[in-house]
């Protein structure tokens, strides 16, 4: 098993790290919602000062290491997967709400599952089946079941919410593909997580730079209110949790790791719920709950062929 750029945690340390990284992102629908900018600003801005904070953390400490050509193509994947990820859910906070736009993002579960079985070989079981037929069976009672009134902005939001989390499967597991690769340096140029996602939010941003200039949106910040919220999404939303996220990845399995992260979309719900004021009918109260049993019913299931990768 590789080791940590810096050092190895005790699997329960690993998982009580990404359960608080899963929490604190639970938090940043919330927060892209009230810096009230448009989704694009929002993502690149998140992006843009979070490379500038993990960047002067990593300088602060003199830790920065140059990297070889191969581990910055690879994180080109990582990076395109979250502007991507960003761009899409962004949109879809805005359409159908920061709460379930997180719980559709948590799609993701079914993804990395799904990458288990493409690359590592694993068999879909009966369990997995089930889950997701359970959770979209969830999901159905909890977009409206058979409701055809359905706005066709709220249809879109969904099919955002979906798409960000193939997106978001596709970062974690190449952030982890990168994270192997500057394992596998010498120990003298082994780079420290925050610079590994230092580099890959400097990537993300320029993606999210470009598509932005493609829209014609306006980059100015135009009040301190909206400076504040974009800086603690930068600051708590991404760099901390992520820190966190990241060391701990290194200890997990890929479907352990899927099943982790969905502590943030209940956490994002809740915060919906408190702030937001959002209306939730009790068939809303039953789909969420079988949508969270399949998604953790289908993440379980990979819990015993993983066991002896880390």
């Amino acid at each position: 098993m590789p080791t940590d750029v810096q050092d190895s945690p005790t699997r329960s340390t690993a998982v009580a790290w990404m359960l608080t990284g899963a929490v604190l992102i639970g938090s940043n629908g919330l927060m892209v919602r009230l810096a009230d900018t448009a989704p694009t600003v929002s993502a690149f801005y998140r992006m843009l000062f979070a490379a500038a904070m993990l960047g002067a953390l990593v300088a602060a400490r003199g830790d920065w290491r140059p990297l070889p050509r191969a581990v910055w193509v690879l994180a080109l994947l990582p990076a395109a997967a979250f502007a991507a990820d960003l761009w899409l859910w962004h949109r879809s906070i805005l359409l159908v709400g920061p709460g379930l736009a997180t719980l559709l993002a948590n799609a993701q579960v079914f993804f990395m599952a799904l990458a288990g079985v493409l690359l590592f070989g694993e068999r879909i079981g009966a369990r997995f089946l089930a889950g997701i037929a359970l959770a979209f069976f969830g999901l159905w009672l909890l977009l409206g079941g058979d409701r055809v009134d359905l706005p066709a902005d709220y249809r879109w939001g969904v099919w955002l919410g979906l798409a960000t989390g193939l997106c978001y499967a596709v970062y974690n597991i190449g952030l982890r593909h990168v994270q192997r690769a500057g394992s596998a340096l010498a120990p003298e140029r082994r780079a420290p997580i925050a610079q590994v996602l230092a580099v890959v939010s400097a990537l993300c941003a320029v993606l999210l730079g470009m598509a932005g200039v493609a829209e014609g949106v306006s980059f100015v910040i135009p009040d301190l209110a909206t400076l504040g919220w974009l800086l603690l999404l930068a600051g708590v939303g991404h760099c901390l949790s992520w820190v966190l996220i990241s060391r701990a990845m290194q200890q997990l399995p890929v479907a352990v790791v899927g099943l982790l992260l969905l502590a943030q979309q209940v956490c994002a719900f809740l915060l919906d719920l408190a702030v937001l004021d959002r209306s939730t009918s009790p068939r809303e109260w039953m789909g969420l709950a079988l949508t969270l049993a399949g998604i953790f019913l289908a993440g379980l299931r990979q819990r015993r062929p993983e066991a002896g990768r880390g």
